[in-house]
C-alpha cells in the first residue's frame, strides 16, 4: 500500500470508533449539558450554632453539599436572621426557605394534628418513635397531615428522653402544680393546663430570662446537655424528673413540596439520606453530652426531684383524656391515634423482656 491509502484506512477506522469528528459536520458525540445546580435556603427554631440543635442544621448542610458535589447547595439561618422561630412552617409552606428545621407541636396552632409527630406524653421511646415512623406508617400518616400546606417532612434528629423541667417551687403534690404559669409546648402543655396550670408556648432564646424574671414559674426545654448550655440552673432551683411529657423528641426536616419535586431523584435520595444520618448521629450526641452535663449540673448544686407518684399518676390519666379529645378532632387524628397505639402494644412485650429488664438489673 502507499502511504496515501494507510492514511485512508486509518481515518475509516477511527470514524468507526467514533474517535473524529469534522469541521463542517458535528461529531458523532456531543459533550454533557452542565447539571443543574440549586441554591436552597434552610431556616430554623434554633439559635444559632446552639448545641445539638443549631449545631445539627450545619452539618446536615454540609452533608448536602459534599454529597452533592455542590449541585445542591444550603445556606442555614438561625432563628431571627430570616424568619422567627415559630414562623418556620410558614416560611417554608411559602417557599421563603426550602428547608426548616424544628419541633413539629410548635404548629400546634396552625395544624394540631403535627402535636403526633415529636413526642406523645407516656408514649413511644426514641427507638419505638423512629421505627413507627419507618417501619409501622407512621411516615405516611405525617405526610398525608402537611400535604394540605404543600409541606413534605422528614426525620432529621431526636433529642432523646428529655427531663422533667426546671421549678421554682418544690412539687410535692398535684396541687403544687395549679396555678403556676409553666413554658411547655405540644400536649404536654395541653395536660398541664387541665390540671390549673397556665401554660406558655416561649422558643427556646427566651427562657432563661423568662424564668429568672418570675415571668414563668417553671419549664420545660430539653434535657441536661441544651439545659445546661442555656444556663437554666442560674434561673431555677429544682430539676424535675421523669420527662413524661416528651419521652423522646424527633426533629424535623420541613420541605416545600414544590421545591422537592423539582429536584431530580438523586437529590433528592441525597436530601433523604442526610436528614437520616443528621439523627443517628443527633440520638449520639445528645446520649453522651447529657450524661456529662448532668454530672456538671449536680457538681453545681442543682437539686434533683423526682415527680411524686400521685403526680405523675393524675399528668398520665389527663393525657389520655387530652390525647383521646384530639383523635376524635378528624378522621385523620383518629387514624394516627389508634396506629400509634397499636404499635406501641405490639412493641411493648419484646421491649418488657429485654430493655426494660436490663435497666432493672444494671
Amino acid at each position: 500500500m502507499n502511504r496515501r491509502s494507510l492514511f485512508g484506512l486509518a481515518a475509516l477506522a477511527l470514524t468507526a470508533l467514533g474517535l473524529t469528528g469534522c469541521k463542517d459536520e458535528p461529531a458523532t458525540g456531543t459533550a454533557a449539558a452542565p447539571a443543574q445546580t440549586f441554591e436552597w435556603k434552610m431556616v430554623t427554631a434554633w439559635p444559632k450554632n446552639y448545641p445539638g440543635l443549631g449545631t445539627s442544621v450545619e452539618r446536615f448542610a454540609e452533608r448536602v453539599n459534599a454529597m452533592s458535589n455542590g449541585q445542591l447547595t444550603v445556606r442555614t439561618y438561625a432563628a431571627g436572621e430570616l424568619v422567627p422561630a415559630m414562623e418556620v412552617f410558614d416560611a417554608v409552606s411559602r417557599g421563603t426557605a426550602q428547608l426548616g428545621h424544628s419541633a413539629s407541636y410548635y404548629w400546634k396552632g396552625k395544624v394540631a394534628t403535627a402535636q403526633f409527630f415529636t413526642s406523645v406524653p407516656f408514649g413511644l421511646s426514641t427507638a419505638e418513635m423512629n421505627a413507627w415512623l419507618s417501619q409501622g406508617g407512621g411516615q405516611q400518616l405525617w405526610e398525608e397531615a402537611y400535604a394540605p400546606f404543600g409541606v413534605k417532612p422528614l426525620t432529621a434528629g431526636n433529642s432523646t428522653m428529655q427531663m422533667g423541667g426546671w421549678f421554682n417551687k418544690e412539687i410535692n403534690r398535684l396541687e403544687d402544680l395549679k396555678g403556676l404559669k409553666i413554658r411547655m409546648p405540644g400536649l404536654g402543655g395541653e395536660v398541664l393546663s387541665r390540671i390549673g396550670a397556665t401554660t406558655v408556648n416561649l422558643p427556646g432564646g427566651e427562657v432563661f430570662t423568662a424564668l429568672q424574671t418570675g415571668v414563668i414559674d417553671a419549664s420545660d426545654w430539653v434535657s441536661p446537655y441544651n439545659d445546661l448550655a442555656f444556663g437554666l440552673h442560674k434561673a431555677a432551683r429544682y430539676y424535675y424528673y421523669p420527662g413524661w411529657q416528651e419521652p423522646q423528641a424527633v426533629i424535623e426536616l420541613l420541605v416545600n413540596q414544590q421545591a422537592w419535586d423539582a429536584l431530580p431523584p438523586h437529590l433528592q435520595a441525597i436530601v433523604s439520606e442526610a436528614a437520616k444520618a443528621s439523627t443517628l448521629a443527633m440520638m449520639e450526641e445528645y446520649t453522651y453530652h447529657n450524661a456529662l452535663a448532668l454530672a456538671q449540673l449536680k457538681e453545681q448544686g442543682v437539686e434533683l426531684r423526682r415527680f411524686p407518684d400521685e403526680v405523675l399518676d393524675a399528668l398520665r390519666a389527663e393525657s389520655e383524656h387530652v390525647l383521646g379529645e384530639l383523635a376524635a378532632q378528624s378522621e385523620l387524628n383518629g387514624r394516627i391515634w389508634a396506629s400509634l397505639k397499636a404499635f406501641q402494644a405490639q412493641i411493648e412485650p419484646m421491649h418488657a423482656l429485654s430493655e426494660k429488664e436490663l435497666y432493672n438489673w444494671r
